[in-house]
């Protein structure tokens, strides 16, 4: 008697515990009856019924007098083995065998025949039969190769399972040892850039106070330098020696009097011009790596936008980019101020290196219900449409190799989500690039958790 397996019962113990483990939904996938039906095909009834009745106490036998009518049987129902006759009318063994194979492979066949050469034999093989018997074949001999065909075909089986498994393994691994390295670098840019931060505002803090002398003192030097020159006028008014005339006349020749006379107040003037920006280049650069930024402070969302533009007048002060801003009517902003100026900074950033120095900027600012949406605009080449969805993505950049890491826009999305707002991006080639970022006026405190680590103090990013 032919004694019945189930699919892994050929499997050793602590294999099919890794199957079990691996698949718990194997046996829900897979038609377990296909597993022990048969189909014997043959032109000669005599061996159909011998086979059928030997092998039908174990498994469920079917039978088919020709190839033609064993494929209108597959296409009906699944079977796990193909016992075939090597020469039948019409299609004789060969063929069936190929079509099995190329429209169920997970059928395995085992060809019979009565001729016992050497070439067919390897044929059927290297078409995919399993086995080739030669009739008249003993039953147990028959026994024996059904038996390993089907232990074969539950190990191909299975070995697709792991596979399978295995695969989705590797993705799911794949997918997190990318995230590690995004936090890995969110966390190692944190530290930096918190410790440039606290650099930045000592630095500042030490520029205060010389940059208020310098700027209170040019003007008490031009009120001095207004008061001197009301004397030289009164001397000039004066009738002197002919000898002293001549030597102050010589004196005014050799040191240009009547122009120094007449760029002494334009140097003061350009002086205190130039203190003046210091003293604004302090006191952004304060206010953008300001200390109390880790606590969530009512701003004004426009205050931070042009703190940020006045700290890139490298950009837009030469007048080859042209910036325009259509700011609306907002309230003021609960949010992390000094993270949101690093998000202007790196959009701002951006669009000015994408028109390449040429071109237009512009920033649009509205009230959407409890938000508020901030657009920077661009008329630069635009960014291809199978970029899109990567340009958040950590270490990707649109830039040439060398000037920039990909981290401007992977940060900013940080700090946006940490806020609870969205950004998104709209871009056509050859038009221009939209980022629009929108932040809830009531952001509240997030849940802490090592996906919101972002950048603190001061982060400056001038890249993407």
């Amino acid at each position: 008697m032919i004694e019945a397996h189930a699919p892994s019962a050929f499997l050793s113990p602590s294999l099919q515990q890794e199957v079990a483990q691996f698949s718990p939904s194997f046996d829900e996938t897979v038609d377990g009856a296909a597993d022990r039906r048969i189909l014997i095909v043959d032109d000669e009834a005599a061996v159909r019924r011998l086979f059928s009745d030997y092998l039908r106490e174990s498994y469920e036998c079917k039978t088919a007098a020709s190839a033609d009518e064993a494929l209108t049987e597959l296409a009906v129902q699944s079977y796990a083995l193909v016992i075939s006759d090597m020469m039948m009318p019409g299609r004789n063994g060969v063929e069936l065998l190929r079509e099995v194979q190329s429209r169920y492979p997970e059928t395995a066949v085992i060809m019979v025949s009565g001729v016992d050469r050497p070439q067919r034999v390897r044929d059927a093989l290297r078409v995919g039969a399993f086995d080739y018997l030669i009739k008249p074949c003993e039953l147990s001999v028959l026994t024996l190769s059904v038996e390993r065909a089907l232990e074969r075909r539950s190990l191909q089986r299975t070995a697709k399972v792991y596979k399978r498994h295995l695969e989705s393994q590797n993705i799911e691994l794949a997918n997190r040892k990318q995230e590690l390295e995004r936090l890995q670098a969110q966390l190692v840019h944190t530290e930096k850039m918190a410790s440039l931060g606290q650099l930045s505002s000592g630095i500042a803090h030490e520029l205060n106070n010389p940059a208020g002398f310098v700027y209170g003192n040019m003007d008490l030097l031009q009120g001095y330098v207004l008061e001197l020159s009301k004397l030289f006028d009164a001397y000039d008014k004066v009738a002197l020696p002919a000898d002293a005339a001549l030597l102050v006349e010589s004196i005014k020749t050799e040191i240009c009097y009547e122009r120094l006379k007449g760029d002494l107040n334009s140097i003061i003037s350009d002086c205190r011009e130039g203190a003046q920006r210091i003293c604004d280049v302090v006191k952004n650069l304060r206010l953008f790596s300001r200390l109390d930024e880790a606590e969530l402070k009512s701003i004004n969302i426009h205050e931070g936008i042009d703190s940020t533009i006045r700290l890139l007048s490298s950009y837009f002060s030469d007048g080859h980019i042209l910036l325009h801003r259509d700011y609306s009517n907002l309230p003021a902003v609960n949010c992390y101020a000094g993270q949101l100026s690093q998000v202007w900074m790196n959009l701002l950033v951006n669009a000015a290196q994408a028109v390449n120095h040429q071109g237009e900027v512009s920033i649009s600012t509205r009230l959407e219900d409890t938000s508020v949406a901030v657009a920077i605009s661009d008329t630069g080449n635009g960014i291809p449409e199978n970029e899109l969805s990567r340009i958040f993505d950590p270490f990707f950049t649109t830039k040439p190799v060398g000037e920039g890491t990909g981290l401007g826009l992977s940060i900013s999305y940080g700090i946006v989500e940490r806020h609870g707002g969205t950004i998104t991006v709209k871009s056509k080639v050859g038009t221009g690039t939209t980022f629009t970022v929108r932040i809830p006026i009531r952001a509240t405190e997030p849940t802490p958790k090592l996906e919101t680590a972002i950048c603190t103090i001061g982060e400056i990013v001038y890249d993407s």
